[in-house]
């Protein structure tokens, strides 16, 4: 139920109407049921991600877990030589893909590794394939100038001498686990860090135009009441306006001495930037390659949950439709597009999805309207457990989507009202949305 707020104490009103003169309505429990199939991303954020903030500039960590800091890679060639078992040491230089908080980097980027610690086992693979295990002998030296860590590790199996023993730059390694002598006392450890980001509430304001007293009291053909009409259309303008926002905005805090006014992040934009982004070419590509690009969006190691919300322009909607044809499937998947699962389901707020269903995760299709144009190649996989629809509340004030009724100058022989909300879009752990184009 909706709550509301007068500016006259003492002074009770009946329903929501917005015929009661100088009230302010908070319609923001149900603006996102306004035709919900025209701003699907409000509408599930509004339902299953709304946490209001008291700041405009809202704070928040992200925390990586333990599968995003085991794996590096070898950054300087290991040359070949006769190892016996527990009897040969070799220096290593080696470097991550992502930093210390996690976060992937962009490639040919790298970091120094900050988790290896001595007494640690960790397994690489030579030239032609063969597992070579070492375990870390002396306290790994973080040099974070050159973007690695060395260390010198002992050899825990037999590696021959020969061109295919050599472990070649790039190859990759994971820590396996650690081993300690008897007798022996604790290790040294390591924490992770969290790493803070930042967001910003957008004011949105959409008015309805000043009606004059003799507009108001004329009988339209149609609908009787023009005020009533435009004010409902108006309502429907300011829920798109934060659609648009909250999908392609540029985020900003733009705050000086002529003006402070702040941006929100849109999905798309911000995943373009720092999530996962692939392009499926539909004429070529098949379900081989539809499921490589799953494998790799879906790794643990991106934090993902193994469900995704994914926004869809109308175009990306009728390509996947069209996979329940059984000749189309044959043409565009091969022989083994019985394994793709494609469902059309009803969703829980008011939309139809195309749910899919891959041994790596769930991808629930819903359409997008506003994803046209420009856009129109595009779907966006968004990790609802990692976005937050963040209006401003604090101090007793309501900044959600609220309706001001008689804005108008007081002397003016008619009525204006304003709709205004105040709000921002959280977008955290970003390499667990994705950014997907598809080249038609």
């Amino acid at each position: 139920m909706s709550t509301f707020k007068t500016l006259d104490a003492g002074n009770t009103v009946n329903g929501v109407s917005i015929n009661n003169d100088r009230r302010i309505y908070n319609f923001g429990d149900r603006v996102a049921e306004l035709a919900p199939q025209e701003s699907p991303f409000f509408a599930y954020l509004s339902q299953v991600a709304k946490n209001p903030t008291d700041d405009p500039v809202f704070k928040f960590l992200e925390q990586r877990h333990q599968w995003q800091r085991r794996n590096f890679e070898v950054k300087l060639e290991i040359a070949d030589q006769e190892i016996t078992a527990g009897q040969t040491t070799q220096g290593f230089t080696v470097r991550a893909t992502y930093d210390k908080y996690g976060r992937p980097l962009a490639d040919s980027t790298y970091a120094a590794p900050e988790f290896l610690l001595k007494d640690q086992v960790f397994v690489v693979r030579d030239a032609d394939g063969t597992a070579q295990y070492w375990r870390i002998t002396t306290d790994p030296v973080v040099v974070s100038a050159n973007n690695h860590t060395t260390f010198t590790a002992l050899a825990l199996t037999n590696v021959a001498a020969g061109a295919d023993a050599l472990i070649a730059v790039g190859k990759e390694a994971q820590v396996i686990g650690s081993s300690f002598a008897e007798g022996t006392g604790a290790p040294e450890g390591w924490a992770d860090s969290l790493y803070s980001s930042e967001g910003y509430t957008q004011i949105f304001k959409t008015s309805v135009p000043l009606f004059s007293g003799t507009t108001l009291a004329t009988r339209y053909r149609g609908r009787p009441d023009e005020y009533m009409r435009v004010w409902s259309q108006k309502m429907k303008e300011h829920k798109i306006d934060i659609e648009q926002a909250i999908l392609f905005g540029q985020g900003s805090n733009q705050i000086g001495s002529e003006t402070n006014q702040r941006y929100t992040w849109g999905i798309l934009p911000y995943t373009q930037l720092n999530g996962f982004n692939h392009t499926f070419t539909a004429s070529t590509d098949g379900y081989d390659e539809f499921l490589e690009m799953m494998q790799e969006f879906f790794a643990p190691e991106r934090a993902n949950t193994g469900q995704k919300l994914v926004l869809a322009s109308r175009k990306v909607m009728n390509y996947f439709q069209r996979l329940g044809n059984s000749g189309y499937l044959k043409n565009s998947f091969g022989t083994d597009s019985y394994r793709l699962d494609v469902q059309n389901v009803q969703g829980k707020f008011g939309h139809m999805i195309t749910k899919i269903e891959t041994m790596y995760g769930s991808l629930n299709f819903v359409m997008e309207p506003l994803l046209r144009g420009p856009f129109e190649d595009y779907a966006i996989a968004v990790d609802l457990a990692n976005v937050a629809y963040r209006p401003l509340v604090g101090n007793g004030e309501n900044r959600d989507t609220q309706i001001i009724t008689n804005v108008q100058d007081n002397d003016a022989d008619g009525r204006k009202d304003m709709i205004l909300t105040e709000a921002g879009l959280e977008i955290s752990l970003p390499e667990t949305h994705g950014l997907f184009k598809f080249a038609f």
